[in-house]
């Protein structure tokens, strides 16, 4: 009877913890970022920074990128480089007039991400979560675009 008792416990617990997505933190609003949100979609990851010249202007076309997308299953977020936190996060991305969401904390290892060490750096991943494509510099919402029309084609 025990047996039984601590395996239908365990049945229990497990059933009721498969429902917890694998979320991902906090956005520079302080708002919970639901794993629906990214899981089983395809990103676009971008990093920047407050400093970063090319970041600042890279961003209206990012906004306007993610607007597009926004129908989509796709995605547009961003990764302060800085890894600044709290009301300076929400801070600078309000400074840099960000609209996508910038999640609080740095996915690079859940996605297995290849360290930069120059900014602006946008990654591009599929729906599957794996790595399809690392952008260096500053880049167009046409040419993300372009860029996540030819992937997908060849998935």
């Amino acid at each position: 009877m025990t047996r039984r008792l601590a395996a239908a416990l365990t049945i229990i617990g497990a059933l009721m913890l498969g429902g917890c997505g694998n979320d991902y933190g906090i956005d520079q609003n302080g708002q919970k970022v639901a794993a629906d949100r990214l899981d089983g979609k395809w990103l676009v990851l971008n990093y920047w920074a407050e400093w970063c010249g090319p970041c600042r202007t890279e961003i209206p076309e990012l906004n306007h990128l993610a607007d597009q997308l926004k129908d989509k299953k796709i995605g547009v977020f961003g990764v302060n480089f800085d890894n600044v936190q709290g009301e300076d996060l929400k801070g600078a991305s309000e400074k840099l007039g960000i609209k996508f969401t910038v999640l609080a904390q740095d996915p690079a290892d859940l996605f297995e991400l290849p360290r930069s060490e120059a900014l602006p750096v946008t990654y591009i991943i599929d729906n599957k979560g794996k790595v399809r494509e690392q952008l260096m510099g500053e880049q167009t919402a046409a040419g993300v675009m372009a860029k996540l029309e030819a992937l997908q084609a060849k998935n």
